[in-house]
């Protein structure tokens, strides 16, 4: 009762209930912000007067107004579809299509990698079509020895060979010859990818570098390189997000050539913007049979209607209007019109597993709004017969929720860390997965 008491009295004042509040529960607040803040976005977003501003609506609820969802057939066959071609058309945008061709490289390998206990390999993957082709770099880490094994994706922001530690990791092609992003950056972001916990686990993991798919950036020359050029037609519009998730499903293509891949069980993982490519991902290939959401905030987990943290408009008006359909602009400071929210994307999820990841000082995400996406997602795992789903309670940071849907919220920063990756593997366990540790270790 205290922890709901400190919750509904949050909104309207932090400082005068911390007693009452325990101190390793995470709590939406009103956050000073600079003076540049301020001269870029004109306003603070972190005004906890602004929070659930607006009614959540229900998901159950189908969008042509014909009522309410009963069955998992109905959500299905007909509520699930209506979901996606709304978020298809109206935010992110129409994923591309598959390629007429794709060819993959092994570019090298080693069978005693990460002290003896991996398979190393790195391929190429070359997607071509009528306007030309593209290439982008896969990094696969296997257990040594083993078969069958489940897998994770993950892209990575800097790089393979920043996600890595070992020189024979390859550079990603367009950073070589950056004197900072380059070679002197190798292993700089590797605690995000703690790959030999992963693969000593008994789990397979392949990276690769987003911006190979999409450079992400502003202008039209980023969308003119990108993977829209192999298609030889014009596109209505070209974003990014769209474009990122379908160089994740094209990792599973290759992922499903190989026999020491369990195909029936690849995670789909990533953090940040990234995370906000992996539901979408998963949305739109089913063969990714687990979700992990880390940190993805606005048009991510968290609900766009509570106006806090990052919002609609922050990306589309001053950031990042190439990662969505241009449509989404008539939502920037009119979320009420939203018919949706992103609890709607999380359950065209189900009913696989899914995991949404907080960080406690990561306001930008609005931690609080990421759980409320997950628990308002929740009726549609209902219908297919779960009922162990979080409440508030969750948001005790580092105590994980792991029940029909997972949470947590860890202490820290805007990150993805090994207590992040500990507890996507823990889950998957518990859902059944059977990773494979290496052999002759």
């Amino acid at each position: 009762m205290k922890k709901i008491l400190c919750y509904a009295l949050a909104v309207v004042s932090f400082s005068g209930i911390a007693a009452l509040c325990n101190a390793e529960r995470y709590v939406t607040k009103d956050q000073p912000v600079s003076k540049t803040f301020l001269e870029k976005y004109g306003r603070s977003f972190y005004d906890s007067k602004n929070v659930n501003k607006y009614p959540i609506p229900d998901v159950l609820l189908r969008l042509d107004g014909k009522g309410k969802t009963a069955t998992a057939q109905e959500w299905t066959n007909e509520t699930r579809k209506q979901i996606v071609e709304f978020f298809d058309d109206q935010i992110y945008g129409k994923i591309p299509p598959r390629p007429d061709k794709i060819e993959f490289a092994l570019a090298e390998s080693s069978d005693n990698a990460l002290g003896g206990i991996a398979e190393r390999r790195q391929y190429a993957i070359t997607v071509s079509g009528k306007g030309g082709s593209l290439s982008f770099n896969v990094l696969l880490y296997l257990p040594k020895g083993s078969k069958n094994v489940p897998a994770f994706v993950c892209p990575n922001f800097m790089g393979n060979h920043a996600a890595a530690t070992e020189t024979e990791v390859l550079v990603t092609p367009y950073l070589k010859d950056d004197p900072k992003k380059g070679e002197k950056n190798r292993g700089g972001k590797a605690p995000r990818f703690p790959f030999k916990d992963i693969v000593s686990r008994g789990f397979a993991i392949a990276t690769f570098n987003y911006n190979e798919l999409y450079l992400d950036r502003k202008g039209e020359d980023a969308a003119d390189g990108s993977v829209y050029k192999i298609f030889g037609k014009k596109f209505e519009s070209r974003p990014s997000i769209v474009a990122w998730a379908w160089g994740n499903m094209r990792v599973f293509d290759l992922l499903e050539t190989l026999p020491e891949i369990d195909p029936q069980h690849v995670a789909i993982a990533g953090h940040s913007r990234l995370s906000k490519t992996a539901l979408v991902t998963a949305v739109h290939d089913p063969r990714f049979s687990y979700v992990c959401a880390n940190n993805g905030g606005c048009m991510g987990e968290a609900l766009s209607k509570r106006d806090y943290g990052e919002n609609i408009s922050s990306m589309v008006n001053i950031n990042m209007p190439y990662w969505f359909s241009p449509n989404l602009k008539k939502y920037a400071d009119n979320e009420g019109e939203l018919p949706v929210d992103q609890h709607h994307l999380l359950s065209a999820i189900a009913p696989r597993p899914l995991y949404v990841t907080s960080s406690a000082e990561d306001y930008w995400a609005d931690p609080e709004g990421q759980l409320l996406g997950l628990i308002h997602a929740c009726p549609a795992y209902a219908l297919f017969g779960a009922k162990n789903f979080p409440t508030l309670d969750a948001l005790e940071i580092e105590k994980p929720f792991h029940g029909d849907v997972a949470y947590h919220i860890r202490s820290g920063k805007h990150n993805i860390t090994a207590y992040d990756w500990k507890n996507f593997m823990d889950y998957a366990q518990k859902r059944g997965w059977k990773p494979v540790p290496p052999k002759n270790r």
